[in-house]
């Protein structure tokens, strides 16, 4: 009988080692989430201010290069309008969905927006197939715009070239 007594012990001390690796595999995930939140939320700081930096040291070459207007003149070169653009959107059910765009292609620098303005027919036809194999659960929330714009950033730079494209500015972007 004592060994049907050890045997009891045995089975009801694996049941409460067995129900806390459920809750440290949890725990671990939580840590690793917020890990990956903090992260995220570095590198996002380290973008925004690096790309303030780096805009304040084109703004104080931009009066010497462009006579002393001032950082207005040389940034407004600097903006490429798109033209806007329609697409069909991909669907399972083949009902019509579109989505309609509006961007900016910010150029490098003033000097470089000329040949971009040129060769902007390259960039938006580098664009149209990625646009139309989105989905519509594609653009939704909030990663989803981040996503467009990489990759959109990703096919500018290889329709113009390194060193063209600085970002890309998404003004609208509209399902229906």
């Amino acid at each position: 009988m004592s060994s049907d007594v050890i045997i009891n012990v045995a089975a009801e001390d694996e049941a409460p080692a067995q129900a806390t690796q459920p809750k440290k595999k949890k725990l671990i995930i939580i840590a690793l989430a917020v890990v990956a939140v903090l992260i995220a939320a570095g590198a996002g700081a380290y973008v925004m201010l690096g790309g303030k930096k780096a805009d304040t040291e084109h703004g104080a070459e931009a009066p010497a290069a462009e006579g002393g207007h001032g950082k207005e003149g040389a940034s407004a070169d600097a903006y490429v309008e798109a033209p806007t653009m329609l697409v069909n959107l991909r669907t399972a059910d083949g009902e019509a969905r579109f989505l309609k765009m509006r961007f900016i292609v910010v150029a490098t620098d003033a000097k470089k927006a000329a040949d971009l303005k040129a060769k902007l027919p390259a960039v938006l036809d580098a664009l149209q197939p990625f646009l139309r194999e989105l989905r519509p659960e594609d653009l939704n929330g909030s990663a989803a715009l981040f996503r467009v714009k990489e990759e959109m950033m990703v096919r500018a730079t290889e329709a113009l070239g390194p060193g063209m494209v600085r970002d890309i500015l998404i003004q609208d972007l509209v399902q229906q």
